[in-house]
């Protein structure tokens, strides 16, 4: 069976998508960036337009993820423009079952991402949800949690990873992108500390320039 993502109608969208980021990113980040003082929230805000995607080798990466451990349930924290959503959206397709809740706080970015997903004919097996991540995943869950991926503003990675954790089940995956940024170490230190429960590993993509954090909840 071929895999979803590489149909001509998810390739060609991702494509698109890629080359529009590609195209549009660098200046939407340069126009964000306000300086030392900034904080991370006013960041995003300004960064609105940006795509901020994953790459496609995690893209991958995520959808191999899911596949592997049938991934019934799966949380996303930060949906930006969908990009990451397509991927966990194919593999769940694939599979025949399954259901994504993503939550993103722009608004503007969740309509963006659900056209985008509407494109790649996946929007069935995904539920957008839009504000603060730590009161839109507090309630209505679906089951216990196969997978998060952790995506959305840096500086709350651990508290929706605390949040969650009630919800993760033995044997679930934590995907963690863009850990090689910093202010990254609280958060790292959490995961690498065996009695907090998980076996993680630190992997690079794309080259040596994106770092990710793999964890298994043990």
């Amino acid at each position: 069976m071929q895999s979803s993502i590489t149909t001509p109608q998810v390739a060609r969208l991702l494509d698109a998508l890629y080359a529009d980021a590609a195209e549009v990113d660098p200046a939407a980040i340069q126009a964000a960036d306000g300086g030392d003082d900034q904080s991370e929230a006013d960041f995003y805000r300004a960064a609105a337009n940006a795509y901020l995607p994953v790459g496609r080798e995690f893209g991958n990466l995520l959808y191999v993820l899911a596949r592997s451990i049938r991934a019934e349930t799966i949380v996303e924290f930060g949906t930006s423009f969908g990009i990451s959503t397509i991927f966990l959206a194919a593999a769940v397709r694939d599979q025949g079952s399954g259901r994504i809740i993503t939550t993103e706080f722009s608004p503007e970015k969740v309509e963006r991402a659900k056209k985008n997903l509407q494109a790649a004919g996946l929007e069935e097996w995904v539920e957008f949800r839009v504000g603060d991540a730590m009161q839109t995943l507090t309630a209505d869950l679906p089951g216990p949690i196969d997978l998060l991926l952790l995506d959305g503003a840096k500086g709350l990675y651990l508290s929706v990873l605390r949040l969650l954790e009630p919800r993760l089940r033995p044997g679930s995956l934590v995907a963690s992108d863009n850990t090689n940024l910093d202010g990254m170490d609280v958060f790292l230190k959490y995961l690498r500390a065996p009695e907090n429960g998980y076996t993680t590993s630190a992997i690079l993509t794309d080259g040596v320039h994106r770092g990710h954090e793999i964890s298994l909840r043990n």
